[in-house]
């Protein structure tokens, strides 16, 4: 019984972390993550050409139209609180077919930073993304 509510309360606490981040724009779903890239494993790292850092972040955006992927024009800055903006270079991957834009940032400290993405697919209209997250560099 204590192992059953002590899951319970994992769960609890873990299902925010399983909200899905996702925007509409019409027809166009842009999903986008923001997280430090210490988190990800050494390999993947490796194949996306991402540096692994307690002090670099890395923004994920994949731009879904018809329920697929599809190329983009995916452009931004990262912005802290005392309104420092930095550019984000988007790379892009294309991972067995599935297409996603990659950036990384500097995460100097634990910090409210403020996203501003564009996303343009083909010669359509220009869609804006803002979002705020709180990052952590890793211990």
């Amino acid at each position: 019984m204590r192992r059953f509510v002590l899951f319970l309360c994992a769960l609890c606490l873990a299902l925010p972390a399983l909200a899905e981040r996702k925007v509409t724009f019409g027809d166009l779903d842009v999903h986008y993550s923001a997280f430090n890239s210490s988190f990800l494993q050494p390999e993947v790292a490796s194949a996306t050409g991402l540096t692994r850092s307690k002090t670099q972040g890395v923004l994920n955006i994949a731009v879904v139209k018809a329920g697929k992927t599809g190329p983009a024009k995916v452009s931004g800055e990262v912005t802290d609180l005392l309104g420092k903006a930095a550019p984000l270079a988007f790379k892009e991957v294309n991972d067995g077919g599935a297409l996603y834009y990659l950036a990384q940032f500097p995460v100097e400290q634990q910090e409210v930073l403020r996203f501003t993405v564009k996303v343009q697919v083909g010669d359509g209209t220009v869609n804006n993304l803002d979002f705020t997250q709180e990052i952590f560099p890793d211990p």
